[in-house]
């Protein structure tokens, strides 16, 4: 082969073979998704759907990012075990809501960076070691969980005037109550109310626990428990003739009285931002946990009218959402 042959030979090669190397090598992330729910539901499919949405605006589509979903319910030992499940697949980060799914995710899949969505304390909880640096392998959203439910007091007792008693309806497998209570019961002090503690650790004990609230209002906070026998909850609280007040829009839809709570999709959208961060190589040690800025107050004035409630003007006035 003559030198002529050989370069025109090789320049053919080069430009064949380099364009197939500096092409680069398409790769797929693996996520995991872990719900506190045993099963799908319209709300939890909503919630991932908002999630997958707004990851997608972000670039991350089927092509490129694969979402493993798992719903674990309430239970900390199934979902240590799906949360380990998802280590070993492997997926590159857990999202996950709630205290129960947060601790359970840390202990099922250590080392793994963690999403938090609606945490509820995560500094005191011990997941953070502060909102802004949170410095270690967990970061995402806060609820803001002591001013919120410091102001959902005030908000049942501006309500309902008449009001001497709360009583707030508890898991106490949650850890997270515990961060709260001292909140709602200086808010309660302020305001002339007695607070009072009902749990209710079983699905079992929801109906007795909440009869216990019957001449005081009922404050439910956020458990995966609740959120799943919230009508349950509300026929009950109906039945003992007891105004509620709940974090989230759905359980009001249902028959609650009031609900007082962030946005769940400003949750959502800004968890797909810092998945969106750590899949381009922040590291969730130095992004930190967002809270929300605007709170979302909603009222069922046909339940009102089934307590026998004429809701203030100043209440009515306040609420974003008015359920006729």
């Amino acid at each position: 082969m003559d030198r002529r042959t050989f370069s025109a030979l090789w320049s053919v090669g080069v430009l064949l073979a380099g364009p197939l190397h500096a092409q680069p090598r398409h790769k797929v992330f693996r996520i995991g998704l872990l719900l506190a729910a045993s099963e799908p539901t319209p709300e939890g499919l909503s919630h991932r759907e908002t999630f997958r949405a707004s990851l997608s605006a972000l670039g991350w589509t089927d092509r490129n990012l694969v979402v493993e979903s798992r719903w674990g319910g309430s239970n900390p030992q199934r979902l240590r075990e799906l949360a380990a499940e998802l280590h070993s697949l492997p997926v590159v980060l857990i999202v996950t809501t709630g205290t129960i799914s947060i601790r359970a995710a840390r202990e099922g899949a250590p080392g793994l960076p963690i999403v938090m969505v609606y945490a509820g304390d995560p500094v005191g909880a011990g997941f953070v070691r502060s909102l802004a640096r949170p410095g270690g392998d967990l970061t995402g959203t806060s609820a803001a969980g002591e001013e919120v439910l410091a102001k959902q007091v005030e908000l049942l007792a501006a309500a309902v005037p008449e009001l001497r008693r709360i009583s707030v309806l508890m898991n106490p497998a949650n850890p997270a109550n515990a961060f709260f209570h001292e909140a709602m019961s200086s808010r309660a002090r302020t305001l002339g109310l007695q607070l009072d503690r009902i749990d209710a650790a079983t699905d079992g004990e929801l109906e007795g626990a909440v009869s216990r609230a019957k001449g005081s209002g009922l404050l439910v906070l956020g458990d995966p428990m609740f959120g799943r026998h919230h009508v349950r909850i509300i026929e009950a609280a109906l039945r003992h003739r007891i105004p509620s007040m709940f974090g989230g829009r759905n359980f009001v839809v249902a028959g609650g009285l009031m609900s007082y709570l962030s946005s769940t999709t400003w949750h959502w959208q800004t968890a797909a931002k810092v998945v969106d961060k750590i899949l381009r190589g922040a590291k969730p040690a130095d992004i930190p946990v967002q809270q929300p800025t605007e709170f979302e107050l909603t009222v069922n004035v046909k339940t009102a009218r089934l307590l026998g409630l004429t809701l203030p003007k100043s209440v009515l006035l306040r609420a974003d959402e008015v359920i006729e």
